[in-house]
C-alpha cells in the first residue's frame, strides 16, 4: 500500500503559476507515480507521470511545455510545477501512483486531492 498526501492547490488568475506537492510513503518502487485530474462532470484525465524505474515521462497534451513533473527521492515528495495556467486546467488533482501513468483503472493508490481553480 501507498500513501499520498497532496498540497499546494489554490485559486489563481489566468497565467499564474501553482507547484503542487505530493509526500509519498510505502514500497512504490517500480510504479509510476504522477498526477490525475478531474473537472465538475469530466472523467478524470492523466496529467503528467514519471517511471520510478528509468525516469521516463508522461505529460497530457494539454499541459505539455506548461506543467513539469519532478520528485525529490530524499524526501519521498513529487511536484507538479504548473505555470501559464489557463481556465481549463481548473480541476481537482490527484495524486496517484500504479503500474501506469495513463490509464486510470491500472492506478492502485490516490491521494486524496487538491483544488485547483483558475479564473479568467
Amino acid at each position: 500500500h501507498v500513501r499520498l498526501v497532496e498540497s499546494g492547490g489554490g485559486s489563481v488568475q489566468a497565467g499564474g503559476s501553482l507547484r503542487l506537492s505530493c509526500v509519498l510513503s510505502g514500497s512504490y518502487g517500480g510504479y509510476c507515480i504522477g498526477w490525475f485530474r478531474q473537472a465538475p462532470g469530466k472523467e478524470r484525465e492523466a496529467v503528467a507521470g514519471v517511471y520510478t524505474v528509468g525516469g521516463s515521462t508522461y505529460y497530457a497534451d494539454s499541459v505539455k511545455g506548461r506543467f513539469t513533473i519532478s520528485r525529490d527521492n530524499a524526501k519521498g515528495t513529487m511536484y507538479l510545477q504548473m505555470n501559464n495556467l489557463k481556465p481549463e486546467d481548473t480541476a481537482m488533482y490527484y495524486c496517484s501512483a500504479g503500474p501506469s501513468c495513463q490509464t486510470q483503472v491500472l492506478v492502485t493508490n490516490w491521494g486524496q486531492g487538491t483544488q485547483v481553480t483558475v479564473s479568467s
